[in-house]
Parts: C-alpha cells; structure tokens; sequence
C-alpha cells in the first residue's frame, strides 16, 4: 500500500487550513505473476507430454483388427495347392524337313494312333539329292563290291599256288626217297641223285616261302575286306538315311494321343525344325501346381496329396519337383495313383491337399495375413484389458492355410492381432481405441 499526500494550490486555505487524505491501491505483485506463468507453463508441458502421441507408440481402433486367441490343439501338416491339369505325356511335332504342304490328313483336336499319316509334304530338291545320293551310293557299293570280288580271286590263287607248290614237293620228296637206296648201292648215278635231292629241298622250301606268303597275303585281305564291309555298311545306312530323309515329308504320329495345336494349311511352306503341334497323351493327366519357396526343403518326392472332385476323392503323388524359383515360387508334377476323374478338361484348375507330415499336437494360433508383414519374427499381444498392444517376439514354426504353429513366446489363452499390420510393424505399442 502506498500513502499520497495531496496539497492545496493555496497556502492560505480560508476554511480548515491544509488537510491530508489516505488513498490504498491494491496488486499483484512481478515475482507471484511470473511464478504462476512458469507454474502455467510446467502444466502445459505435463499435459502436451501425456497425451502426445509417442514415437513407438501408435492410436488404433480395435474395431479394424483381427484379435484370435492363443489355444492348444491338433497341427495338420498339410499344404494346399491350386493345380492346372495337364496331359501326362506331352510329344511335340516338328518338320524333320522342310517342304510345302500337299496334303492335311487329320485335323487338330483328332486322337490318332502311333504312325498314321497326319500330312504330306513335297521338296523338289531333297527329292533330287536324295536320288543323286542314292547314284552315288550304289556306285560306290559296285566298285567295292567288284574289289572284294577281286580280293577273294586273289586268295583262290594263292591258294592254288600253294597247293601246287605241295605237289611239286610230294613228287620230289618220293622220287628222292625211291632213287636214295638206289644210289647207295650204285643202280643210279650220283649226279642224277643230287639232282633229284636238290629239286627235292627246293621245291620244299617254295613250298614254306608260298604258305608264309599266304599266311601275309591272308592277314592283308581280311583287313582290307573288313574295312570294304564296314564302309559297305555305312554306304547302306547313308542310303537309308537318304531314303528315311524322304519318307520323313510324310508326317506321322510319333505316339498314340490327342492332336493339338495343328493348323498347317495346304500349300503353306514349312521350315526344317519349324513347330507344328504337339501330341498329348489321351485320357492320361496330371497336375502341375505352384508352391511357395518356403516349402522348398519341405517338399519330397513321393508325397501324398488328395484333391476331392465330382463328390470322388483321388489320391495322387508328387513325381518331380522343379527346384527353379521364379516369382517366389516352384513348380511340381502330381501323378494320379489309381483311377483319375474322367470328366476333367486340360487347363481346368482343381484344389489339393499335399501332406507334409503326421498330425501332432501343438500350441496354435490362426494363419492370417500378420505373418507376410513379419515372417514369423514377432506379434502384437493383445493386454488383458484390452485396452493395448505390446510387440513380442516369438518363435513360430510350421504352418497350414488354418494354423500356424508356436514353438515359443506365447502362452495359451493370451491374445494376438492376426490382421496384417500394415502402417504400425515398426511400433511397439498399440492403443487400442474401443
């Protein structure tokens, strides 16, 4: 409080004299106006920081999650397929040579039967080298024909000539055996003895040198008429190769089956090697379905799968795997075991069940589409009050397109979003807005 003094303009007041009055001015004072800003401020902040949204944290309505429960119970090891029927047997044709269109045969769509004629066609010049091959070939065949003939005469004379070499020897041997005892008592001369001993040894050794000279002659024929017969051989197959180069203008069925994709015309000219339909086998399919990369190491040969059509089930295996990932996934081949339902078309698409392993009890949650968003590594575990979301991290393993099994981090009863979590993977908390 502050005390002002008034005063009067005239010393000399005529009534009283001076007088003095008391005014009082109330406040508040600098220092309790900045303590209650500072104390206004401080409630501010206290308020902003409790109800901000943090970073790790996000505001959600629970109305748009999923929420399934933790529950023990059976785990079937299975794995569903979407699978396209296919022939089994699939045989493509192709223009051995190339010519134009004479004649079509059948039409596409027909079931032929192994070797029929399904197309003729012509080509002028495969027609002419293959007669000049032919020429050719048979001339060749003659001239080593008349060379073997050649090579056996010669063998005939040697063979004579040794014979006639025997002979001369025998004669000389005996005339020389006769004419020795002769001698020696002096009924025959002594120079017509040598000379009957010395026609003797030499007709003797004419007679080794011709059999040793056979003997080689012998080795160099057979030689030469082996080679003679092979090449004899292979001229006969390149002249049946000539000839199977000209009957391939007439196209025919490799095997029995349905005709696809056949639509050559008359007079179209055709490449060698060109495409020009394929062959599948007649009432015999199979399945080819797409599988996930995940179940790459899980899937085996041999594996049973079932598919339920027309009110039948089928039982079915896996016969190849095609261990290629494109797009994230791998291919497969089921073959039907037993009977396969008749009534279905190429390309039609069915639903299987492959099995991957015996049903065991296990500890579930449902498959839902959180599990794209974080592999398996973690899930938002849903408070008692419902009122929150806390990320843990668990341990999942084998999963179907129901269930999926926990291996740890859970326990039964609790609560788990299952709904994808696209905009809060990275939080670490929910609230849960009811």
């Amino acid at each position: 409080m502050s005390v002002v003094r008034m005063q009067s303009s005239d010393t000399n007041a005529h009534s009283g004299g001076t007088m003095d009055r008391v005014v009082e001015r109330r406040g508040i004072s600098t220092r309790i106006m900045i303590a209650l800003a500072v104390a206004a401020l401080l409630i501010l902040a206290g308020l902003f920081y409790w109800f901000a949204p943090r970073g790790s944290s996000q505001s959600i309505a629970a109305d748009r999650l999923t929420i399934s429960t933790v529950v023990k119970g059976r785990f079937d090891d299975f794995l569903p397929l979407r699978a396209r029927v296919t022939p089994l047997l699939t045989v493509y044709l192709d223009a051995i040579e190339g010519g134009r269109v004479e004649k079509v045969m059948v039409e596409d769509g027909t079931i032929v039967k192994r070797g029929q004629l399904l197309a003729i066609l012509s080509n002028a010049e495969l027609q002419l080298n293959v007669l000049a091959r032919q020429t050719e070939v048979s001339r060749e065949v003659n001239s080593m024909r008349s060379l073997e003939l050649a090579l056996a005469q010669t063998r005939a004379q040697d063979h004579k000539a040794v014979i006639e070499a025997d002979l001369a020897a025998d004669k000389a041997r005996r005339q020389f055996e006769v004419q020795k005892p002769l001698a020696a008592k002096g009924f025959i001369a002594g120079r017509t003895f040598r000379d009957s001993q010395d026609e003797y040894l030499a007709n003797r050794r004419r007679s080794e040198v011709m059999r040793q000279a056979q003997a080689t002659d012998e080795k160099l024929q057979s030689s030469q008429l082996g080679q003679l017969r092979a090449s004899t051989a292979a001229l006969g197959q390149s002249l049946s190769i000539a000839h199977g180069s000209l009957d391939a203008l007439n196209l025919r069925a490799p095997v029995d089956g349905q005709l696809t994709a056949f639509s050559i015309q008359i007079g179209q000219s055709l490449s060698r090697g060109e495409r020009l339909g394929q062959i599948d086998s007649n009432g015999r399919n199979k399945l080819t379905a797409d599988v996930d990369e995940f179940y790459l190491g899980r899937v085996q040969p041999g594996q049973i799968a079932m598919i339920d059509y027309a009110g039948k089930s089928f039982r079915m295996k896996v016969a190849k795997i095609y261990p290629q990932v494109r797009n994230g996934t791998f291919q497969v081949d089921l073959w039907f075991l037993g009977g396969e339902p008749a009534d279905v078309q190429r390309g039609q698409t069915l639903q299987a069940r492959l099995t991957l392993g015996d049903p065991t009890p296990a500890l579930l949650i449902p498959n839902g589409a959180f599990y794209n968003d974080t592999g398996g590594a973690f899930v938002f575990v849903v408070a008692d009050n419902g009122k929150s979301a806390i990320k843990r991290q668990v341990r999942l393993g084998r999963r179907n397109a129901d269930q999926i099994e926990v291996l740890d981090g859970l326990q039964p009863g609790e609560r788990v979003i299952t709904s994808p979590y696209t905009g809060f993977a990275d939080k670490d908390r929910l609230d849960l807005d009811r």
